[in-house]
């Protein structure tokens, strides 16, 4: 999609819609997106809804899991895939907690996570560890991010005894993109296949997906960041062949079947399974809000091309400041621009965090990243090439201190 005078004035119509987008510069998307004031508005109205009815009675129960069976639908048409594939969750890290509990382990089993996972992921697979005798180690992704080839560092890490590869789809700090259909095949194509459990934090909202065409087993994402809906409401893909392999661990009526005389007798035969019991009803209307007003913009494949296009003006431009590196010598293929402030040629926490500081006392959000330590800008198909532009500026302005 251009940046055609008639593009860009379409564009400010559709960021007036967002509140948080006023009066500020926003580079947080792969921390939390804003919502747009039809989302705000879908959340408040079904609270009103519920409330109006009565928050429990029999309507009000039916137009909620009818309000639920809504919203996998819209989620399953975003990632190419059918409604029974999904399970409604609160976040990205319940997600993965899914099938990393759900999964019945055995002493000696191993796993493999990449080096650049989030560190709540990390802390639930070593408790996992600890507790059944299970072993994890990691696979040097963090190098790959300037040349080499991820699948075949996969390849090399994986054990005989490798049961799960716990990797994401976009790494939350390079934003380098993984080639997941290939790392899937590697995983796939062995004596003991290998399940392939995603991190989607940062590419659910920023690419166009088709899971079933990936082949991964289990994806698991939230709706407050690139999809700029509201926190609190997530959701796991779970591919049909894969069901089987994982149980559910939090248990509740949501997620099972019983007889006439409400006693269990076993899960629903779909991603309801590993749904659980009373949640935040209103942000189902929501999250759908959210996505049909992206949609309103542009396609998934559009929004991305955009997004790509700005973070790579971002970069460029980046590139040409002194005292300045970014993390990724070749052009981004996401919405994540890591970069470090270099002081007597080595990262310097301490600017990293001075910048963003400074930069947010003028209304210009980034944040800091630990591993590797850095400061991450994020464009979504919202910002606008005139952000980019006054974001460097500022940058250099900051810097010359340095100088």
């Amino acid at each position: 999609m251009d940046s055609s005078a008639a593009v860009l004035d379409r564009l400010a119509l559709h960021r007036q819609q967002f509140p948080a987008l006023r009066g500020k510069q926003y580079f947080n998307y792969g921390g939390q997106g804003p919502m747009a004031q039809a989302t705000l508005d879908a959340i408040f109205q079904a609270h009103q809804r519920i409330q109006e009815m009565g928050p429990f009675s029999g309507a009000t129960n039916q137009w909620i899991m009818a309000e639920a069976a809504q919203t996998r639908v819209a989620i399953a048409a975003e990632l190419g895939t059918t409604a029974d594939t999904i399970t409604l969750t609160e976040d990205v890290t319940v997600g993965c907690n899914i099938p990393l509990w759900g999964i019945a382990w055995n002493a000696g089993d191993h796993m493999l996570l990449s080096d650049c996972e989030h560190p709540g992921v990390i802390a639930a697979v070593q408790e996992i560890c600890r507790r059944f005798g299970v072993t994890y180690s990691l696979c040097p992704l963090l190098e790959t991010v300037n040349g080499d080839d991820p699948v075949a560092v996969v390849a090399d890490h994986l054990q005989p005894n490798t049961r799960l590869l716990v990797i994401s789809h976009i790494l939350w700090n390079t934003g380098q993109v993984l080639p997941l259909e290939r790392i899937v095949e590697v995983c796939r194509d062995r004596p003991d296949p290998v399940l392939v459990l995603v991190d989607a934090a940062q590419s659910v909202g920023a690419l166009p997906l088709d899971l079933p065409a990936l082949g991964v087993d289990f994806y698991a994402f939230t709706a407050h960041k690139w999809w700029c809906g509201p926190a609190g409401l997530g959701g796991l893909y779970v591919r049909p062949e894969a069901m089987a392999q994982i149980a559910p661990t939090f248990i509740g009526w949501r997620g099972i079947t019983t007889d006439a005389a409400a006693n269990p007798t076993g899960w629903k035969p779909n991603g309801q399974r590993y749904e659980v019991a009373t949640s935040n009803y209103p942000l189902l209307a929501g999250v759908r809000a959210a996505i049909a007003h992206q949609a309103e913009w542009g396609t998934a494949a559009q929004r991305y091309q955009r997004l790509v296009e700005l973070s790579q003006r971002l970069w460029s431009q980046l590139q040409e400041l002194p005292y300045l590196r970014p993390v990724r010598q070749t052009p981004p293929d996401s919405g994540l621009v890591s970069f470090w402030v270099l002081e007597n040629g080595e990262p310097s926490p301490a600017w990293h965090k001075r910048l963003v500081d400074e930069l947010e006392g003028q209304n210009v959000f980034l944040r800091t990243l630990q591993a590797p330590n850095c400061v991450r800008a994020c464009t979504h198909y919202l910002t606008l090439e005139s952000e980019i532009d006054d974001l460097v500026a500022a940058i250099k302005s900051i810097l010359s201190d340095l100088t």
